[in-house]
Formats: C-alpha cells, sequence, structure tokens
C-alpha cells in the first residue's frame, strides 16, 4: 500500500462510488494520514466530503488527463473499472468515438446513428494497416484476422458477443463486408456477394422487434468464411445455435414476431401471393400480440423485395421461394384456427374454420385428420392404444407446439440450403469464423432461453480467460521477463453446476423422461443436491418456483415454469404423422424418420457439424434441446480453442436509443457482463504498462541528465534514468524490447514530468520577466542620462558666453569666410577650364560619330528600301496567283453547283409531263368504254320499251278487275313518284358537280403546262448564261497560261544554276499548244451542243403543242355531258371510273416528261466533260505553278543550311569551354565524396541525412555526366555535320532531304519490332531527341502517304498502334517505359496533326515544314484512336506513380518528425504502433522528396511534354493530400496541435520543391489545401465563440464532417495542451449546418483529374533527322 499512500497526498485526485453516476471524481483536500478514518474530499461541484476510508482499501485513482482518452484502455496507469468507464466516456460522448481497445478485445458502443466510417474508402484505408496505426475499428480487427490467417496459414475467429441492442449483428456484418471487399476475387462466380447476400436472409427468418432492439438476433451464427491459398474468399458455411421458436407463438408487449411474417403480409396484396390468402399483420394472433405490427423506419414491402432479391442472388428458384412462403403461410394460418371448449374435458375444432381449411390446402394435408388430432392424442400402450380428448389449453398448446416445430424445420431447411448455395468445390485452405452470438442476458423473468444463452456465455468467458492468459504468457516469456503466476475469476465451478455429471442438465434430463415429470419435481431436486452444498447455486427466500445462479458477471434467479416443456419440445405423434402424410413435398420432408444427411462439406471443413445427429434408440427417448445445445456448444467451443480468437464487445449505451448519449449504469453493468474489466483485472495483476525502449526515451528524455544523454546506447540510458528515479526495483521489469511498469509507475513519471516541465516554465518566465524588467530599466536610465546631458550643457553655456568672446567669435567667423571664399574660387576656375577643354573634345567625337551613323543609316535605308520593294513584287504576285486560283475554283463550284440545281428542275418537269400524258391515255380509254356502255344501254332500252308495250296490253285487260285496287293504291303512286322525282333530280346535281370538277382539272392542267413551257424557257436562257460565262473563264485561263508562261521564260534567263529544271518546265511548256487545241476543240463541241440543245428544245415545244391540242380536241366535254343521262351518269360513276380517266391523262403528261428529262441527262452529260476538261487544264497549270515555287525554295534553303552550319559553327568553342568546366566540376564532386566517404568510415554509426546527402550527391554527378555526353555529342554531331556540308560545298550540287523514310513493306515487321518492342529507353534516351521513334514513324507515315497507297498506311498505322499497346501491356509496372511510351504517343499525335493539313494546327510551322503536310489521306481517325490509347497509357502511368509513393506517404508526411524533438510519443497500451519501432529503412521527408525528384527527372529525360509533367504532378499531390488526410481522420493519437505544426511543415517542403521544378502553376499546391486547413485547425485555438467563427470561415476546402472529425479526434500530448469541449464542437457544428458540402468523411483517393494532351509543334524539322545506329534500322533509306 506504500505507493498508494504516496499519491493520496494533498490536490490528487480520486474515485469514489456514487449511487447515479456509478464513480465520481473527487480531489482530495488534505493530506491523508495513517490511521485517519476519513478522506477530506472536495467535489467537482465545489462541495466538501469526509468519505470513511479503511486503510485496506483506499480511493481507485484518477489518471493524468494526458492518458484518458487513449485507444487502448491499458494504456492506462491506473487500470480499475471507474478509469475505464471515464475513458470510455471520453471517448464516446465528447469525441463521438465508438471503438475503444482494451487489451485484446474491442469495445464496441452502438451510437444509434448512421455513421460515415463504413465505406469503401476506410476499408481500403485499413487494408495492410497494423492493428495499432490506426484508430480501433471493427476493420481493424477483421484486418489483423485476416493478415493472421494469410502470413501463418492458421484459422481464426471472430467473437462478436454483447446483448441485444448492442449492435453484434450490425458488427458481424461489417466483419464479413470487410473479407468480401479485401479477397475479392476476379472470377465471375460472385462468391463474396452470395457470403453478404446471406445477412438479409437470416435476418428476416431469424431476427425480431424486441423491447430493447428493433433487429435481435434471436439466435446464435457462426460463419465460417472458407478461404483458398491465395487468400480469396471459395464458399462459406453457416452454423446456427438455439433459435428463440417460442417467439413463433408469443411475443411480448411492444415486441414483434420474426420480421418475414410481417414482410409476407405487406406484401399480400401482390398478385403472386393472393394464393396465400394473407390480410394484414392485425389479422393474425402470431402476428398482434405485441400491439405494435409496425416499426419506424421500416418499410416491410421493400424488405420484401430485398429479401427476394438476396434469395435470388444465391440461386434459389422462384418455386423454391414459393414453398418457403407457403409453409410461413400456413403458420399465420395455423395460429387463427379457433378451437373451443365442450365441456370440462374435451375440445374440438369446427370443421368449416377458414384458415384450418387454408392451412390443410397449403400444405397438402388431410382436413378431417388434422381437426381430429388437433384436439386429441393418441395413447399408446403394451396392449392397446387409447385416444384421449384434450381440454382446451391443452389443444392450444399443441397446435403452439405444431407451429413452433414446422417454423424450427423451416428454418433449418433454408440455413442448409443456404450452406448448399454456398458450397465450394475446390480445397478449402483456411478459414475465418465469425461468431454472432448472444450476450450475457438477465430479465424480470428468465426462463429456458436465458440460462441457456447464459451457459453459453459462462463457457465462452472461460476460454476467454485462458486466451488471455495464455497471451499475458507468451508476452513474458518472448521479453524474458520472470513469470509469476497470476489470480483471475475462473469459473468453471459453474460450468460444473450446470453440466457436469447430476448437474442441473442432467437432473432436468431426467425429470423430462419421467412420464409424470413436473418443473416443481425438478426444481425440488435441485434445491435438495445444491442448497446449502454449492455456493453458487441459491433458493430465493420468497419464492418457491425459481432458483438463483451465480455467474461470472451477476446473480441470475430462474422461473422454473416451462423448463421441461421447453427441454422436451416435442409435439404429439398423431400430428407428426399427418403431416409426414402431406403432399406438400417440403412439408413432408420435414418429419421424416430417418435422420437427416451428413453434410456434403464434410470433405472440406476440418471442424465438425455443430448439430450432432443422434440416433433415438425409440420413438419415446428423444434428444432433449439442453443436451442438443450441450452438444453443440461443445463443437463450438472445440472450433474456437482451434483457431486464433479476436474478440469484439459490444455496448449497449443506453435503453432509450438516444445517440452518443452515455448511461454509466447501464454500461458498467455490461461492462462486467462482457470480460472487459476481467482483461484489465488480468492485466493489472503483474505489470500493465508497457514502453518500448525508444518510447520511454522520447517520452522522458527531459528527466535524464546530460551524462545520461551522453551514453551511446540509448536502453541503458533507460535503465540508468529508471534506476534513479524509481528506487523498489520491484515496480518495473526490464525485457527484450519493452519496459514492464506495475500500475502507477507511469502516473509517477508523468508527475515528475510534468513537475519537470512546470519548473522549467518557471525559470522561463523567471528569466524572460528579468529580461523585460532589465530592458526597461536601461531603456528608462538611458532616457535620464540624456536628459542630464542636455540640461547641464545649457547650464555650462550660459555661465560661459560673454560680449568680449562674442566679437573675438565673429571676428574669426569673417576671416574664415574670406580666406574660404578665395581658395573655393580658385578651385573652381581651374576645374571649369578643364571641364570646357573635355567637353569640347567630347562632343567634337560624339558629332564624327553621329555623321557616320547617319551615313550608315542612310545607305542601309537605300538597301531596304530596294530589297523591300523586291519583296513586296514577289509578295504581290504570289497573292496574285493565290487569288486567281481561288476564283477560278470558287466560279467552277459555282457552276457545278448551277447546274445540278438545274438538271432537278428538268427532272421534275419530264416527270410532270410524263404523268399528263399517261392521265390523257388513261381518260382516253375511259371515254371509249364509256361509249360501249351507252350503246348497250339503248339497246337494252329498246327492249325494255317493247316489253313495257306488252306489259301494257295485258294491264289493260285486267285494268277492270283492278281499278278498286288501283283507287286505294293512288295515294302510294303519288308519294313513290315524289321520291322518284327528288332521285331523279339529285343525280342531275350530281352529274353537274362532276362535269365542272372534270373541266376545272382540264383547265388547271393547262395552266401547269403554260407554267412548265415558260419555266423551261428560263432554264434554257440560263443554260446559254451558264456556257458564256464557261467560254469567259477559258479565255481569263488561257491569258493567266500565257502570263505564266512568260514570267518562266524570265525566271529561265535569270536562274543559271537551274537550267536543267528549266529545261524541262520550257518542254512541259511546249503542251500548252496541245491544251489550246484541245480548248479549241472543246469550244466547237460546246457549240454543236448548243446547237443540240436548240433543236431539241424546238422539237420538245412542238411535241408539247401538239399533245395539248390533241388532249382539248378529243376531249369534247359539252358533247359527253350531252350523250350521258343521269341515269347513264349514276351509273358510269358508281365505280370511280372517271377518276380512272383523269389518272390516265396525268401519266400521259408523266411519259412526256420523261422524255425530256432523258433529253437533259445528256445535255448535263456533255456539260460534265467540259469541266472536266477545264479542271485538267487547271491541275497542269497548279503543276508548273508548283514546280516554280520548288525551285525558289530549294535556293533558299541551301542559303539557309549554310548560315545555320556557319553559325553552330562559332558555337563550338562555347560548347567546349563549358565541358571543360563541367569536368572540372565533376572533379570536384568526386572528390568531395571521397572525403565523405573517409570521414563515414571513421564514425560510429550512420544516419538517415547521410544517405539522403550521399543519394543527392550521386545524382548530381550523374546530371553532370549527362550534361557533359549531351555537350560532347553536340560538338561531334556539329563537326560532322559541317564536315558534310564543307564536302557539299566542294561537290558537284547541293542534296536535299524530303524528310521521309523509304521502306519496303515486307520490313514493316521489322521495322515495329526494332523501334517499339525491342527499344530500351535507359539506353538510347540521353543521346537522342525527344520523341525520336515517333518522328520515325511519321517519316515512314509520309512515305506510304506519296505513294498513295491507302492498305500500305493503313497497315503501318494499325502496326504502330497495336505494337504501342503491346510493349505498354507487357511492362504495366516500369515506370520509365511507361514514361517514355507516353512521351512517344503524344509526339506522334502532335505529329499527325501537325502535318495534317489544318490551318489550326500549321500555325507555327516554318515553310518547310508547311511543304511536309500529308497530300493524300486523312488521318484524323487514327488521331483519336492513338489519343485513346494516349489515355489509356497515362492513366497506367499515374497507377505506377501512385502505387510506388503511397507506401512513403503516410511515414513521411505524418510519422516522421521534420522539426525534431517537438514530438513527444505516448503509451499505447497492448496495441503498439508499427512507427514506434527502431527501423532504420523508415521513410522521411527526403525519401518522398526522392521519389518526387525521380519522377520528374524521368518525365523530362524521357522528353514528356511539360504541360503533361504538370498534370501528372498536379495528381500526385492529390494523392498525397488525400491518402495523408485519410489517414488523419483515423488515427487520432496524431490530431495533436504539435503534429499540426510537423504537417505544416512537410507542405513547406513539398512547396519547396515545386517552385525548385518551376511547377508553381501546375495547381498542385491547390490539392494540398485541404491539408494545410487540416494543419491549421490542429494549430488554432479552439475555445472561444470567435475562434468557432474563424474555423469555420477558414476552413472551405473541408466538409463539415471532417471539420467535426477533427475537433473531436484533437488529443493533447501533454497536460498543458486542453482537449476541445464538446460545447465548442456543438457551437461549430451550428455554423457549419448551412454548408450544404459532402456528408462523405474520407478523400477518394481513387480521383483521378481529367487529363488533355496540349498540341506543342516539334521544332524539328524532318529533313535534317537522322536514325542512330543503336536503333539497328538500317532498311530505312532517306529520301
Amino acid at each position: 500500500m506504500k505507493p498508494m499512500l504516496l499519491f493520496c497526498g494533498q490536490y490528487n485526485r480520486v474515485w469514489i462510488p456514487d449511487p447515479e453516476e456509478v464513480w465520481k471524481s473527487a480531489v482530495i483536500a488534505k493530506d491523508y494520514r495513517v490511521g485517519d478514518k476519513a478522506l477530506r474530499l472536495l467535489l467537482e461541484d465545489g462541495t466538501e466530503l469526509d468519505y470513511l476510508v479503511d486503510p485496506g482499501s483506499l480511493p481507485p485513482l484518477r489518471n493524468p488527463d494526458v492518458l484518458v482518452g487513449e485507444n487502448d484502455l491499458t494504456a492506462l496507469s491506473y487500470l480499475h473499472e471507474p478509469a475505464v468507464l471515464h475513458s470510455l466516456r471520453i471517448r464516446f460522448a465528447e469525441s463521438k468515438l465508438i471503438y475503444t481497445y482494451s487489451g485484446i478485445i474491442l469495445v464496441a458502443m452502438n451510437p444509434y446513428k448512421q455513421l460515415p466510417i463504413y465505406g469503401d474508402a476506410i476499408i481500403h484505408a485499413y487494408s495492410g494497416q497494423n492493428m495499432g496505426d490506426m484508430d480501433p475499428h471493427i476493420f481493424a480487427v477483421a484486418e489483423e484476422a485476416y493478415k493472421q490467417m494469410a502470413r501463418n496459414g492458421s484459422n481464426q475467429s471472430v467473437i462478436v458477443s454483447g446483448e441485444s441492442g448492442a449492435g453484434k449483428t450490425v458488427s458481424a456484418r461489417y466483419a464479413m463486408r470487410y473479407f468480401a471487399t479485401v479477397s475479392r476475387s476476379s472470377s465471375s462466380t460472385h462468391v463474396e456477394d452470395k457470403v453478404l447476400a446471406c445477412n438479409p436472409i437470416t435476418e428476416a427468418v431469424g431476427n425480431a422487434k424486441t423491447t430493447r432492439n428493433d433487429n435481435s438476433s434471436r439466435f446464435g451464427k457462426y460463419t465460417e468464411i472458407s478461404f483458398d491459398e491465395r487468400n480469396q474468399i471459395i464458399g462459406a458455411n453457416m452454423r446456427t445455435y438455439l433459435l428463440e421458436k417460442s417467439r413463433v407463438v408469443f411475443q411480448s408487449e411492444n415486441e414483434r414476431n420474426y420480421h418475414i411474417f410481417y414482410q409476407l403480409c405487406a406484401s399480400a396484396q401482390q398478385s403472386e401471393f393472393k394464393h396465400l390468402k394473407l390480410g394484414s399483420a392485425e389479422e393474425f394472433n402470431y402476428t398482434r400480440m405485441g400491439g405494435n405490427t409496425v416499426i419506424e423506419g421500416v418499410n416491410d414491402r421493400a424488405d420484401m423485395v430485398e429479401t427476394q432479391k438476396t434469395f435470388t442472388l444465391l440461386g434459389f428458384q422462384e418455386d423454391f421461394q414459393m414453398d418457403v412462403f407457403k409453409v410461413l403461410a400456413a403458420i399465420l394460418h395455423l395460429g387463427n384456427v379457433q378451437i373451443t371448449a365442450v365441456g370440462n374435458d374435451r375440445s374440438s375444432v369446427n370443421e368449416d374454420n377458414t384458415h384450418l381449411k387454408v392451412f390443410c390446402e397449403l400444405l397438402g394435408l388431410e382436413h378431417n385428420s388434422m381437426a381430429q388430432w388437433l384436439c386429441n392424442r393418441k395413447i399408446v400402450t403394451t396392449s392397446e392404444a387409447v385416444v384421449k380428448p384434450m381440454t382446451r389449453p391443452q389443444a392450444i398448446n399443441a397446435r403452439d407446439a405444431l407451429a413452433k416445430k414446422i417454423y424450427a424445420h423451416l428454418f433449418d431447411f433454408i440455413i442448409e440450403r443456404i450452406n448448399q448455395a454456398l458450397h465450394f468445390s475446390g480445397k478449402q485452405h483456411t478459414f475465418i469464423g465469425v461468431l454472432d452470438i448472444y450476450g450475457f442476458e438477465t430479465f424480470d423473468v428468465n426462463s429456458f432461453e436465458q440460462f441457456c444463452i447464459n451457459y453459453a456465455n459462462e463457457k465462452l468467458q472461460q476460454q476467454f480467460n485462458l486466451h488471455v492468459f495464455k497471451l499475458e504468457q507468451e508476452e513474458y516469456m518472448k521479453e524474458d521477463i520472470p513469470w509469476t503466476l497470476i489470480d483471475f475469476y475462473d469459473n468453471q465451478p459453474v460450468i460444473d453446476l450446470i453440466e457436469a455429471k447430476m448437474g442441473i442438465l442432467e437432473l432436468l434430463d431426467e425429470e423430462c423422461l419421467l412420464p409424470h415429470g413436473t418443473d416443481e419435481n425438478w426444481l425440488q431436486k435441485l434445491y435438495n443436491n445444491f442448497v446449502n452444498k454449492n455456493p453458487l447455486f441459491e433458493k430465493p427466500r420468497m419464492s418457491n418456483t425459481s432458483f438463483i445462479i451465480q455467474h461470472f458477471a451477476d446473480k441470475v434467479e430462474y422461473q422454473c415454469e416451462g423448463f421441461l416443456e421447453k427441454n422436451r419440445d416435442t409435439v404429439y405423434d398423431m400430428l407428426i404423422e399427418v403431416l409426414r402424410a402431406s403432399k406438400f413435398h417440403l412439408c413432408a420432408s420435414f418429419f421424416q424418420e430417418s435422420p437427416v444427411p451428413s453434410s456434403p462439406y464434410g470433405a472440406m471443413i476440418t471442424v465438425k457439424s455443430a448439430k450432432q445427429v443422434i440416433k433415438p434408440n425409440s420413438k419415446h427417448l428423444r434428444t432433449s434441446v439442453g443436451n442438443k445445445f450441450r452438444s453443440s456448444l461443445y463443437l463450438l467451443m472445440e472450433t474456437l480453442n482451434a483457431t486464433t480468437p479476436h474478440y469484439v464487445r459490444c455496448i449497449k449505451p443506453n435503453d432509450e436509443k438516444l445517440p452518443f448519449e452515455f448511461d454509466s449504469k447501464r454500461i458498467v453493468q455490461q461492462l462486467r457482463a462482457c470480460g472487459v474489466l476481467e482483461t484489465i483485472h488480468i492485466s493489472a495483476q503483474s505489470y500493465p504498462s508497457r514502453w518500448t525502449y525508444i518510447e520511454f526515451y522520447s517520452r522522458y528524455s527531459i528527466l535524464m541528465t546530460q551524462q545520461e544523454l551522453c551514453l551511446g546506447d540509448k536502453r541503458e540510458v533507460c535503465k540508468v534514468v529508471l534506476h534513479r528515479l524509481i528506487q523498489d526495483s520491484h515496480q518495473y521489469q526490464f525485457g527484450k524490447t519493452k519496459i514492464f511498469f506495475r500500475a502507477g509507475q507511469v502516473a509517477y513519471l508523468e508527475k515528475l514530468r510534468l513537475d519537470k516541465l512546470r519548473q522549467g516554465c518557471i525559470i522561463i518566465q523567471k528569466h524572460v520577466r528579468g529580461w523585460l524588467q532589465r530592458r526597461k530599466f536601461l531603456r528608462e536610465r538611458r532616457a535620464a542620462v540624456v536628459i542630464q546631458r542636455y540640461s547641464r550643457g545649457q547650464q555650462t553655456v550660459r555661465k560661459a558666453i560673454t560680449a568680449a568672446a562674442l566679437k573675438q567669435a565673429w571676428a574669426a567667423i569673417v576671416i574664415q569666410r574670406h580666406c574660404r571664399g578665395h581658395l573655393v574660387r580658385s578651385l573652381y576656375q581651374l576645374i571649369r577650364v578643364a571641364t570646357i577643354t573635355i567637353q569640347a573634345y567630347t562632343r567634337g567625337f560624339l558629332a564624327r560619330r553621329r555623321y557616320q551613323k547617319m551615313l550608315q543609316d542612310h545607305k542601309a535605308v537605300i538597301l531596304q528600301k530596294h530589297a523591300r520593294a523586291w519583296l513586296a513584287r514577289r509578295r504581290f504576285q504570289s497573292i496574285r496567283r493565290f487569288v486567281l486560283n481561288i476564283q477560278l475554283t470558287y466560279r467552277v463550284q459555282r457552276l457545278q453547283k448551277k447546274l445540278e440545281d438545274q438538271g432537278r428542275e428538268n427532272h421534275g418537269l419530264v416527270e410532270k409531263l410524263t404523268s399528263l400524258a399517261a392521265v390523257r391515255a388513261s381518260d382516253m380509254e375511259k371515254v371509249q368504254k364509256l361509249e360501249a356502255e351507252l350503246e348497250r344501254a339503248s339497246t337494252h332500252r329498246l327492249n325494255y320499251e317493247e316489253k313495257s308495250k306488252r306489259y301494257r296490253d295485258a294491264v289493260e285487260e285486267k285494268l277492270a278487275k283492278l281499278q278498286k285496287q288501283n283507287s286505294e293504291l293512288a295515294a302510294q303512286k303519288e308519294e313513290t313518284e315524289q321520291k322518284l322525282r327528288e332521285t331523279t333530280q339529285e343525280l342531275k346535281d350530281k352529274m353537274d358537280d362532276l362535269t365542272k370538277q372534270l373541266f376545272n382539272d382540264v383547265q388547271k392542267e393547262e395552266r401547269q403546262r403554260i407554267l412548265l413551257e415558260k419555266s423551261f424557257e428560263l432554264k434554257t436562257q440560263d443554260y446559254e448564261k451558264q456556257i458564256q460565262s464557261l467560254r469567259q473563264e477559258v479565255e481569263a485561263l488561257r491569258s493567266e497560261k500565257t502570263q505564266l508562261h512568260r514570267r518562266l521564260e524570265e525566271e529561265r534567263v535569270t536562274s543559271d544554276s537551274l537550267k536543267g529544271e528549266v529545261a524541262r518546265l520550257s518542254k512541259q511548256a511546249k503542251t500548252i499548244t496541245e491544251f489550246e487545241k484541245e480548248i479549241e476543240l472543246l469550244q466547237t463541241q460546246k457549240i454543236d451542243v448548243e446547237k443540240h440543245v436548240q433543236a431539241q428544245k424546238r422539237e420538245m415545244r412542238e411535241k408539247m403543242s401538239e399533245v395539248t391540242k390533241q388532249l382539248l380536241e378529243s376531249y369534247d366535254i359539252e358533247e359527253v355531258r350531252n350523250r350521258l343521262s343521269v341515269e347513264d351518269l349514276e351509273h358510269l360513276n358508281e365505280d370511280g371510273e372517271l377518276w380512272f380517266a383523269y389518272e390516265g391523262l396525268k401519266k400521259t403528261t408523266r411519259v412526256l416528261e420523261s422524255h425530256f428529262q432523258s433529253q437533259k441527262d445528256c445535255y448535263e452529260k456533255e456539260i460534265e466533260a467540259l469541266n472536266f476538261k477545264v479542271v485538267h487544264l487547271t491541275q497542269e497549270i497548279n503543276h508548273l505553278q508548283k514546280l516554280f515555287r520548288e525551285e525558289t525554295d530549294i535556293n533558299e534553303s541551301i542559303r539557309h543550311e549554310v548560315t545555320r552550319l556557319t553559325s553552330e559553327n562559332m558555337m563550338i568553342p562555347d560548347f567546349k569551354q563549358q565541358i571543360s568546366e563541367l569536368e572540372k566540376q565533376k572533379q570536384d564532386l568526386e572528390t568531395r565524396l571521397n572525403e565523405q566517404m573517409e570521414k563515414m568510415k571513421d564514425a560510429s554509426k550512420t544516419g538517415s541525412c547521410f544517405f539522403c546527402f550521399m543519394k543527392d550527391l550521386e545524382e548530381e554527378l550523374y546530371m553532370k555526366d549527362t550534361v557533359i555526353k549531351k555537350l560532347q555529342d553536340q560538338v561531334r554531331s556539329l563537326t560532322k555535320a559541317i564536315e558534310k556540308a564543307n564536302d557539299v560545298h566542294l561537290s558537284s550540287g547541293p542534296k536535299e532531304y524530303l524528310g521521309m523514310l523509304e521502306y519496303k513493306r515486307e520490313d514493316e515487321a521489322k521495322l515495329i519490332q526494332n523501334l517499339i518492342l525491342d527499344l530500351k529507353p535507359r539506353g538510347v534516351v540521353v543521346n537522342m531527341i525527344p520523341g525520336l521513334p515517333a518522328l520515325i514513324l511519321f517519316m515512314c507515315v509520309r512515305y506510304a502517304d506519296s505513294l498513295n497507297d491507302a492498305n500500305m498506311l493503313k497497315s503501318l498505322m494499325n502496326s504502330t498502334i497495336n505494337g504501342i499497346k503491346q510493349v505498354v501491356k507487357e511492362h504495366l509496372e516500369d515506370f520509365e517505359m511507361l514514361s517514355f511510351w507516353l512521351s512517344n504517343a503524344c509526339h506522334f499525335l502532335n505529329c499527325l496533326k501537325q502535318y495534317s493539313g489544318e490551318e489550326e494546327f500549321m500555325k507555327h510551322n516554318s515553310p518547310h515544314q508547311n511543304k511536309n503536310c500529308l497530300n493524300n489521306f486523312d488521318l484524323s481517325e487514327y488521331r483519336q484512336i492513338l489519343s485513346d490509347v494516349a489515355i489509356r497509357i497515362y492513366h497506367q502511368f499515374i497507377i505506377v506513380m501512385e502505387n510506388s509513393i503511397q507506401p512513403i506517404i503516410v511515414p513521411s508526411m505524418l510519422e516522421y518528425e521534420s522539426l525534431q524533438g517537438i514530438s513527444g510519443l505516448k503509451p499505447t497500451g497492448f496495441r503498439k504502433r508499427s512507427s514506434s519501432i527502431d527501423d532504420t529503412d523508415t521513410y522521411t521527408m527526403a525519401s518522398l522528396l526522392q521519389q518526387l525528384s525521380y519522377f520528374y527527372s524521368t518525365m523530362r529525360q524521357n522528353g514528356l511534354d511539360q504541360e503533361l509533367v504538370r498534370q501528372a504532378t498536379k495528381q500526385l499531390f492529390y494523392l498525397i493530400g488525400a491518402v495523408t488526410l485519410n489517414s488523419l481522420f483515423l488515427r487520432k493519437d496524431v490530431c495533436s496541435c504539435r503534429k499540426g505544426m510537423q504537417i505544416r511543415c512537410n507542405i513547406s517542403y513539398l512547396e519547396e520543391w515545386l517552385k525548385d521544378k518551376d511547377l508553381q502553376s501546375t495547381l498542385a499546391k491547390e490539392t494540398l489545401e485541404p491539408l494545410s486547413q487540416a494543419a491549421w485547425l490542429l494549430q488554432v485555438k479552439k475555445s472561444t465563440d470567435s475562434d468557432a467563427k474563424e474555423i469555420c470561415e477558414r476552413c472551405t476546402s473541408l466538409s463539415a464532417v471532417q471539420i467535426i472529425k477533427i475537433l473531436n479526434s484533437y488529443t493533447p500530448i501533454d497536460d498543458f495542451e486542453k482537449r476541445v469541449t464538446p460545447s465548442f464542437v456543438r457551437k461549430v457544428q451550428a455554423l457549419l449546418n448551412n454548408r450544404g458540402d459532402s456528408s462523405q468523411l474520407m478523400l477518394d483517393t481513387k480521383y483521378l483529374f481529367q487529363v488533355t494532351f496540349p498540341f506543342t509543334a516539334s521544332p524539328h524539322a524532318l529533313e535534317a533527322i537522322q536514325i542512330p545506329s543503336s536503333f539497328k534500322l538500317g532498311f530505312l533509306h532517306r529520301l
């Protein structure tokens, strides 16, 4: 107790029990003395308290504030319950952190709120990280399990436990999602998706709403995720434990049945479920017991859709799904079967019961048998079988037991089918098991389910204790620390009480076997066997129906009612027989007598099945539920013991489900139950605090003396310091890598450190205040001295001045004035004379020089005048020729367009004429038909008259007989006659209308004919005008041709050096006479064509007139109208024959139009022949002009080449001087390097700075060598070029290259192989111009274009693009190769643009480069393909750079101390940071900058465009900022003010690097703005309202979620720093609510900025490019 008494002095803080808050903080107000009965305390509210204490149990001490809120509870110096509770409160309620480590346990508190910490970006951030490097998270535990499985090849288990509502299901789901994400394979089976799809199904059939949780798992689940040798998921297997079957038939108030029932009822009105005859959930007994059938915020219908989707994803067909839904609907209908009492001993079911009928119909059962055996039971004896009726309660129990049995079988069946869907054919290499099991439960009424759950938790707690004990022992042995036995709670007696021989379970099974066994008899046996005999078993004082068991977490009282019934879990045999005879195959299979076959996974999974198949000896000897559960629990423990476990303890912070509300009572209860405090207790028994030597040295170096710091070995320093600071050597132990401390020793060291810092602060304050006072005193003293000096001077002056002294002083002044004046005047005269003489000579010299300059300027003006005049004349002539060519081209195009328009109009006219002719012919045919019909009608009328005459005679004979009838029918006759007259008049009117319409149509056709004739005459005139214009243009071409001929003659006289070429031109000029003859011939042909056209016109006019006359003459309308009567017209037009006649006339007109069109086509063909000859003549003239321009350009190129070589010859001495200077620098650097090497050989240790210096020095030497080589190569090339130029001048004539490379078609594959596939950039890139392979390829493209060979060009382009794709595919991870070919692809693309002939790309071309444009093919389509290839190369190029630099970012930006000594390490507990290890290969900021410099130098060496370099740099800097910021969000230990200073310093290094590489304009600095603002946020003051406002105004690049996360994660390193208060965080959050930014916490590290490829014209002339011999392209020839 002595160590504890040391801290019981005044002002120390302690914890005391409190009925409301469990533990309350207080400060000792008076020193405690041994023997004092009370401890004087001062509470936080200011009240004083005398706390009674026992010297053997003083109140626990509080930890220093700097240790509170750490990631690992084992980092606390004082490990006890109040310290754990307070640390969890700080993390959860204030910092909003839901995960905390407690040794090997991850404590997960349910936030009751969606948090943005589970996205894919978070998964990728935790992937590959050590467990202590990041903040606690379920992903960190999953990554640790996955890493140990991959590294050691051992099986792992993740055990997730906690009470209902604590978040077990969600935590297990996230762990499985992590495994599915990080181990995702490239196969198409999507096993990972299937594994995740199991969760919605199992939650639907196994989860329900309880009073504590809206999605409570009512069963235990162990999921084995199987992996292959590549650590990829290949399948899974699921085992379940103790489904709560009683929930199917009974739910407490405010609870629900399983989710699947409500989902089914919500979807009952859909067509696919109507045959189930369901309704709403309120209509069924089994779903309305809890009162409320709806969960707020849950849509059961949408969940049903999701359940069906997951069924489908797992491969379950709709038939299988519908079978499952049938069974579920049948259970609901069974619950609504009404059982009525018949007397006291009997009951019955109405056979007309609707729900019973639906139940039997759905399951295929016999209706009468089911109605009978629901109310009766069959008792079989040795002699007979007796049917015994059941009372109504017994029948209801039998009905509910049947419903539970069916649902249990259905649940097992679904799990079995899920396992079959997740079956895998390969061999399992390892597996990770995820156990989602109920935690310790204690309710007001605890029954058989709670007993089994707590029994399982006892077994898990025992396994946990043994594992923790084993880890402690391994840690001690690894560190070579003497092992001492640790006393910890062992719950084996409780387990023996439950499962041992004659234990509770065995007595329960024994009572179940008795025919008349009851719960009371079984309880009495427990009382007899255990009361006063076993201290863990108690009998309640006030109850005879319950018993108490002392579990490891708490005492639990169990009610014995229902234990036997639930343990038996029996259904009457006759009901089973009825179900076994079901016609529904699924229902019948549930109740077969044969045992379930063994799982098909037996060959793959090394552990046994959870459900042990026990074959009963008879129908009466069944295995009880307790026995099954004990067997499955034994197999589970066997599996867990064979794996490496990882523990997740889920805590429910409050019962009201309020977000981030901390209920201390509930949390302490769960901490005691889940084993967290037990871990703390075991750790606190020995050496709970553990520091590595590096951490201890870094943290407590302030307590070391100067003599101790001079020791070389840090371990020795730590030992010496500890021996001096802690006298009792039993309070610590030295391990191999760590120092182990007893409880409280770290707090003592922290107190010493804080005292030392406080003492240092006082000394600093003392000296600063003294310095300020001294400076103030000296300033006042100087002021006083100045005042004294002036006052004393004034007094002395007043005493010394008299009248005589004043006169003498005045006289002396006058004499001095005259003497000084004489001397100054003499000196002035001398200087004036000298100045005038100098000015005269100077002005004369300047005048003469000015005159000479004026004379030279005058001569230069004269020369310029003549030169500019010559240039202007030449420019005018070229422009004039160009304008004439444009005019000629434009006129020809306009003529062609007019001819096309005229042709289209003529074609329309001819079509109309032909249509008119066709109509006329058809009309004539119809007229003839009408005449024939009229003749037949007349003959018919004569016959009719004869018949009517005979009939009239017969009528007259019978007239006497019919007079009476005639009188009766007179009225009817009159009416009939009246109707006849009316119809006759109507027919006449119709005939008149038809004739009028026909006449109008004929007139309309006549008008159209006249219009056609007029338009034909107008177009004929237009043709004549066009022919005249063509004749004039031919004349203009002839005159221009004569002018060109004249100009050629003049140039032939002036150019003596080009006689041969001029002779050839003169020969070609002789052909002009032939062209003139051809033109004359064309003119004669044109005149003939015009005459022919005129003749055709006349013929067409005559034909048109004849046709119209014939039509008008043959179509006598009046005659036709007179010849047709009303009846004839009606008979004639009833079939539309008039319309057919009119259509025939139209066809006749169209025939005429087609004839005219054929004539017009012949004419247009002749016009096209004339145009073609004109174009041919124009091309010949252009060819002559081109030859002339080429000759003049050749002369100019020769002159430019000579001047260029002369200027380069002048630069050779300068290059040689640079080479000598660089060689001297190289020698100096080599000597410096040798000196440093000699120094370092004598040194005892090396540091990262020397390695950085060595690398920089080697890089500098390498760059100097490359520069020297380049200059030497330039000198050699210039010398060779000058020699070649001299040889050219000495030779008979100059040799000019065309910028093409000739190759043979069969050499194409060799070209691609040597230039693309086999080219190694590392060896050739230094000595060649950038993009040389691209230029060579383009010169080959020019050659193919000049040959006008489309196949050759297409083959070359396709081979080039495919070759680039292949070389990139073969070197996907080679940064230099990707950089080289990205550069060449861009150069090749720029060449295709530069020489495409498009004006926008030719702006920066020289005249020589314009001559090299492609002439015959448009390669814009290949430009697009090449651009796509370049984009893919760029993306892979960025990926390679990101993969190379990503491991360096976090160590260099966050962990490396750029400002040495400013950071301080804190204890990290059981989970150690990987950065705390003394690793000499750790990355530094210099490593990051060196990697960036390597990227930059490689890109520049390969000739990558500067704009692309900027874009790549921007992408890299975005990655640096995003990765650093994401790591900052997930690491609470780096969220401190000092770390903010480190980050800001590292950002400045990056900005300096940008400035050094001239990359400020890349916007790369802006990508670091979020990180810069985060660093500023860590450093800024965070307490007042103005601070909150400033944070909101400054942090514009950070989202509100990110700002709040940084504020919540802010962690002080020393006690001098203050935590951010929750009230301040709420202020900032309120100010940020108006922001509409993203709710994502993490930045997307995979984001790529859009890349643009800038067009940069190549300055290199294709004619001057030479192929290096190293390319092995000797088969290419320059043209």
